[in-house]
């Protein structure tokens, strides 16, 4: 026989029992349906960290206090903390190669009042490179200035979801609003930004002049943090050291005091990566228990197919067929009804990946890589559990198959 014949004998079996080939396939077709499904949810969720994090600009640095036991405070180590400085940040900016701007952070939350609307926003205090470095657009008016830095002016930039809650009906440009009874003027609105890697909105926030956060409203000389953007992310290790050897000695630290964190949207980035490597893993795993069972439904009929067929094989023996003919025929049927429930099980889980995203409102992407490894894992499966009936098939006795009854 040759390889058109065997093809032919192949499907002209499975089309004598449609019904059974389709609920054969089922098994196949919900596992894969399951697994395109369950990996568009994980690449979806991995996706929308990813475009999170980078949301909050490239080549980032973000450096805060830590616990440690300054010098002069006694009581052992995690008895202080080290603090930050405007200073530490303007050092940072002039003495350490390859770094573009750095920006003093200050952050609370407070009541923010416009006319006879108000909501309860975060203030977020920066310099006037802050915007820059987060690469942050001003879609209305324009950012405040370093003179309004210098001069503690009571200027204010607001976010989408600040706008929106405020001035629902009106132009938020040049109007006043009042954060603890302190009057400030919009000078621009925000490009909205959504949420972020922690599920906060960054739109819902005021961004103003650090100085004037500091001295106005808190009251203090402090900074909570200072917001680093080197030139590139090759530059980030190499500037993450500089700035730590730089705040040690300008701090006086003690040799292996864990004086300051400094974190990269780089860092972020791949333990974002390695949660949604996790969540694709465990999903995938939950689906391919899917695929296994339809696979063992495909043995499990295949039997019964070579058992009802017993005497059409030793016909086909009886008159030349050769056993790596019958062998091919019978993988070739796993191999069709597995391919088969592949390719409509890509459709179904496309369609309930969408179907998610609609109701449910989860991120998903459906990508070729995903729909590629589910249609090769169908065509194993198929092979791996056909080949025992082909083989069984393959290996009967002409004689013993035509006295079968």
């Amino acid at each position: 026989m040759n390889i058109l014949q065997i093809v032919y004998e192949a499907f002209r079996a499975l089309d004598r029992n449609r019904i059974r080939a389709f609920l054969t396939a089922l098994g196949i077709i919900i596992g894969v349906g399951a697994v395109v499904a369950m990996g568009a949810v994980g690449a979806g969720a991995k996706k929308q960290v990813e475009d999170q994090v980078r949301s909050l600009g490239t080549a980032v640095l973000m450096v805060f206090p830590g616990s440690g036991s300054p010098r002069g405070v006694s009581g052992g180590a995690g008895s202080g903390m080290y603090l930050l400085s405007e200073s530490d940040a303007e050092a940072i900016e002039k003495e350490i190669p390859h770094v573009r701007a750095t920006s003093p952070l200050l952050r609370t939350n407070a009541q923010v009042i416009a006319g006879a609307q108000n909501w309860a926003t975060t203030i977020q205090g920066g310099d006037h490179d802050f915007l820059t470095i987060r690469a942050w657009q001003v879609v209305m008016g324009e950012n405040f200035t370093s003179s309004d830095v210098r001069n503690q002016a009571k200027v204010a930039l607001i976010g989408e979801t600040v706008r929106k809650q405020l001035f629902p009906d009106s132009d938020p440009l040049g109007a006043t609003i009042r954060i603890r009874k302190i009057p400030f003027r919009v000078i621009g609105v925000l490009e909205p930004k959504g949420q972020n890697y922690m599920g906060q909105d960054q739109d819902d926030v005021v961004l103003i002049p650090y100085t004037t956060l500091q001295r106005r409203i808190l009251g203090q000389d402090r900074i909570w943090g200072i917001l680093v953007g080197a030139e590139s992310d090759r530059h980030l290790p190499q500037v993450t050291q500089d700035i730590e050897m730089l705040l040690n000695q300008r701090n006086k630290v003690p040799v292996g005091e864990n004086a300051y964190s400094i974190r990269s949207q780089t860092e972020i980035l791949s333990f974002a990566s390695a949660t949604g490597k996790v969540l694709n893993i465990l999903l995938g795993s939950i689906a391919g228990v899917s695929l296994i069972v339809g696979g063992i439904g495909i043995m499990n009929i295949m039997l019964v197919s070579v058992a009802e067929r017993t005497r059409e094989i030793g016909l086909r023996m009886a008159i030349g067929a050769r056993r790596s003919d019958i062998r091919w025929q019978f993988l070739l049927e796993a191999s069709v009804l597995s391919l088969g429930g592949g390719f409509l099980g890509v459709f179904l889980g496309t369609a309930a990946a969408n179907i998610i995203s609609k109701f449910a409102g989860w991120p998903v992407l459906v990508t070729p890589q995903s729909i590629t490894i589910a249609v090769i894992f169908a065509a194993a499966v198929g092979i791996f559990f056909g080949f025992y009936p082909a083989q069984k098939a393959a290996a009967s006795n002409p004689i013993d198959a035509l006295r079968y009854e």
